[in-house]
């Protein structure tokens, strides 16, 4: 079993393409998730898929982002991207990331980009060729690290561009989110590792305490 993180790019913007919270959990369920939970209102799931190793979900997880796209637009009747990452990518971006100074002076605005496709080769020559005064962008373990340094309101590095230098559509999570995402999928993993534990000691007890035959 492998713990995921699902994001739904531009969901519940200033009350546009709107999608609950709870039916999004359900709509997990519905595509063979399983323990899914979210966190804030922007469209960030974490669940349990059923691949039993990292290969098998590198190769199931183009089919769960359509399948949730399609459940999404058959429910709502409308269309929005979904990226899936593992829990161990996930958690890798944590890890040594660039801009460590600004992460830690303004981390709300340190933006963590994520693709559904490998990037392009030349997304970081585009990006930073449109880059505005105090910006920088990074790759780090094949996503991208942008440093909004005055916000992203302004910012040339729009939505548009990010998908067209990526090559495929990108939905971004600041740092904060980033981390909080990680904790509960660390959360998570460790209570269901308890639980293992606990039954195999259960089972370790039943055994010694089974009359011989």
């Amino acid at each position: 079993m492998t713990r995921v993180v699902v994001l739904l790019r531009g969901v519940n913007v200033s009350g546009h393409k709107v999608v609950p919270m709870a039916q999004l959990r359900a709509l997990a369920v519905e595509a063979g998730l399983t323990d899914a939970s979210t966190y804030i209102n922007s469209g960030n799931l974490i669940a349990t898929a059923s691949w039993k190793t990292e290969k098998a979900a590198m190769s199931g997880r183009a089919a769960l982002e359509t399948q949730l796209e399609d459940l999404v637009e058959a429910r709502f009747g409308f269309r929005v991207p979904v990226i899936v990452r593992t829990h161990r990518e996930w958690s890798a971006h944590a890890v040594s990331p660039p801009f460590a100074d600004a992460i830690t002076e303004h981390p709300n605005l340190v933006m963590l980009g994520v693709s559904q496709r490998p990037l392009a080769p030349d997304v970081l020559t585009t990006l930073r060729g449109r880059v505005s005064e105090g910006e920088r962008v990074e790759l780090h373990h094949g996503a991208l690290v942008i440093d909004f340094a005055h916000g992203s309101a302004r910012s040339k590095l729009t939505p548009t561009l990010l998908d067209r230098a990526a090559g495929s559509p990108v939905t971004t999570r600041n740092w904060r989110t980033l981390r909080k995402l990680c904790e509960l999928l660390g959360e998570r993993s460790g209570a269901g590792r308890m639980m293992a534990s606990r039954s195999a000691l259960s089972g370790a007890s039943t055994k010694r305490t089974s009359p011989s035959s």
